[in-house]
């Protein structure tokens, strides 16, 4: 197989989903890989991050030597507040986030499937740390839930699969898989392919993940 294309590091796969938010949306980042998003937004979009231990108005990390311990996310990070960012409960963040208040989360995965059902808290594995968090609260309540993730395990294995064997998330929540490779659409007919990297052809992608991919 061709293995002539170059992957998106984490940083350019984060520009990649700021790319597509869109101005004024209000959006959640998950722990991990999508709390990099708020460091590439491009300049002069609004878009309000909201954490889901009681931020709204959440701006980029801080510079090194800058941090404040007592201003983190939900991932324990320190970040920065943007003018008339706010703090509140946590109880009133999940309001936020149950309530059909925020227009998109990104989340991580383990696995999802070519329909949209997500799994993200556990593997199942004996001696596995569950932690939902607050994942199937932003998984149903945001009006889009886009993933972020590499395409492949460690082992090589796809992470975007016909079924999901670990315990699910949500079902049928996920409109957009944002990858290191490629960026792809979970439709109720299955994925449907918005871009790839340069040198990564359909077929490659399609043999990669295994399962059939409607062309853009």
């Amino acid at each position: 197989m061709n293995t002539n294309y170059q992957r998106r590091t984490k940083d350019q796969l984060a520009a990649r989903v700021a790319q597509d938010i869109f101005d004024g949306a209000v959006v959640n980042l998950g722990i991990g890989q999508p709390t990099l998003v708020a460091n590439h937004l491009p300049a002069g979009r609004e878009v309000i991050l909201q954490s889901e231990n009681g931020i709204l108005g959440m701006g980029p990390a801080p510079a090194e030597g800058e941090e404040d311990f007592d201003l983190i996310n939900a991932g324990k990070q320190p970040v920065t507040l943007l003018p008339g960012g706010a703090f509140f409960h946590h109880a009133d963040s999940f309001a936020m986030m149950r309530g059909g208040h925020l227009d998109i989360c990104v989340l991580g995965a383990f696995q999802v499937s070519a329909t949209g059902d997500l799994a993200n808290w556990s593997t199942g594995e004996p001696g596995a740390i569950p932690a939902v968090g607050g994942a199937m609260d932003l998984a149903i309540g945001a009006r889009q839930t886009w993933v972020m993730m590499d395409l492949l395990t460690k082992q090589g294995v796809s992470k975007l699969v016909a079924q999901c064997t670990y315990p699910l998330t949500g079902i049928a929540c996920v409109k957009r898989v944002y990858s290191d490779i490629a960026t792809l659409e979970c439709t109720p007919q299955g994925l449907k392919l918005i871009d790839t990297v340069d040198g990564l052809s359909h077929a490659e992608l399609e043999k990669l993940v295994g399962l059939p991919i409607a062309a853009a």
